[in-house]
């Protein structure tokens, strides 16, 4: 079922391996699983977290041999047809799967042995995830020295990440799109649906896109202009000296542009997205509208009381609207968000960072001078 006759993926395959997308069958419990892994990664655990966690106890306890004879004995009869019958599947939807575990020792040695007792040969990675994380920090690292960057900035609404990953001519804009990675629109009011990655997640992805980049040999790279934090979500600390260093391309849009592009993002996409996920208006409105409030009241300090309290009550009284059909009086609230509270911040932000603008320039003219300077530049 398997074309690859070797048993074991070493380090000198592992950047063929990401960037190709193969399978990647995590044999490690679900807790180890959540808290970080690979994209094209899926558990299939050789034990629950709470077998895992007696046959620890017993390794601690009585030593190797015991901890292993438990295992066997947890993972037996129906329960280990159930693992093998569910890793078979996993190889049935990509011939090309590869195994892993911790650091590439009994568990997924132990699943790869029983997948070949019913014919199925699947290689493990040599030194398990450990292994592969190391790889990818460390190649992350190396190939971002060098790497040159162009990093875009512009106030609040002007279309930043649309000019990145968006194009109507079909040419492609070598960046890293971060907020994508991160799930999460970059403001206070940027929470999405989707969940946020954990933070080993969002580096392995951030990391891969850079892999994946150099591979085709892109070598200059676009990045939106963002702060220390996305969400919840850290930049990597080498990755914010890349963009401090960087020279910054500045978009400009009225504030008439951006109230509308905030518009659709923060309020339209998010509510049909809540839509989506919850299937009823009722629901979705009421998600929505709390979402809305809670992003709000997490600025209450910066804002100050006084204008906190205008701003509430302009938004409550677009919900009122909006629940009624009638969406646009948000842009009231919006425009007031704007002009009082993120452009001063943003002012004073470039102020401060004393950084060198290549350029300024509106959507269609940044984009063609981010296009020419990273393509001309690869």
């Amino acid at each position: 079922m398997n074309n690859h006759t070797t048993d074991r993926i070493t380090q000198a395959q592992f950047a063929s391996l990401l960037i190709s997308g193969r399978q990647l069958i995590d044999m490690r419990a679900p807790i180890e699983f959540s808290r970080g892994s690979f994209p094209s990664a899926v558990n299939l655990p050789l034990m629950t977290d709470d077998e895992r966690a007696r046959v620890g106890t017993c390794y601690a306890q009585h030593g190797e041999v015991a901890a292993i004879a438990l295992g066997h004995e947890l993972v037996s009869g129906k329960s280990k047809e159930a693992r093998i019958a569910l890793w078979v599947a996993a190889t049935i939807r990509d011939p090309d799967s590869v195994l892993y575990c911790l650091r590439g020792g009994l568990r997924s040695q132990t699943a790869q042995s029983w997948l070949a007792e019913v014919d199925v040969k699947v290689p493990i990675i040599d030194g398990g995830y450990k292994a592969l994380r190391r790889f990818l920090i460390d190649t992350f690292d190396t190939q971002l020295k060098h790497t040159q960057a162009v990093v875009l900035g512009g106030k609040t609404g002007s279309a930043k990440t649309s000019i990145l990953v968006t194009s109507d001519d079909g040419s492609r804009l070598p960046c890293i799109d971060l907020e994508g990675l991160a799930h999460h629109r970059g403001s206070a009011f940027g929470r999405r649906i989707v969940p946020q990655p954990t933070q080993i997640n969002f580096e392995n992805q951030i990391s891969l896109a850079l892999l994946k980049l150099h591979h085709n040999e892109q070598k200059t790279i676009a990045l939106e202009d963002e702060s220390r934090l996305i969400g919840r979500c850290a930049l990597p600390l080498n990755l914010q000296a890349k963009m401090r260093e960087s020279p910054l391309v500045v978009v400009e849009a009225t504030l008439l542009e951006r109230v509308h592009h905030s518009w659709e993002n923060y309020i339209l996409s998010n509510y049909e997205e809540h839509l989506k996920e919850t299937g009823s208006k009722d629901l979705a409105f009421i998600a929505f509208s709390e979402s809305l409030r809670a992003s709000l009241s997490n600025i209450r300090k910066r804002l100050g009381n006084p204008r906190f309290e205008q701003l509430s009550e302009v938004l409550e009284q677009a919900l009122t609207a909006h629940d009624s059909g009638d969406p646009e009086p948000h842009k009231e609230w919006i425009e007031i968000l704007l002009r009082d509270y993120y452009d001063p911040m943003y002012d004073y932000q470039l102020k401060s960072k004393q950084r060198e603008v290549i350029y300024r320039g509106d959507f269609k003219g940044v984009r063609e001078f981010l296009l020419d300077r990273t393509l001309r530049r690869a």
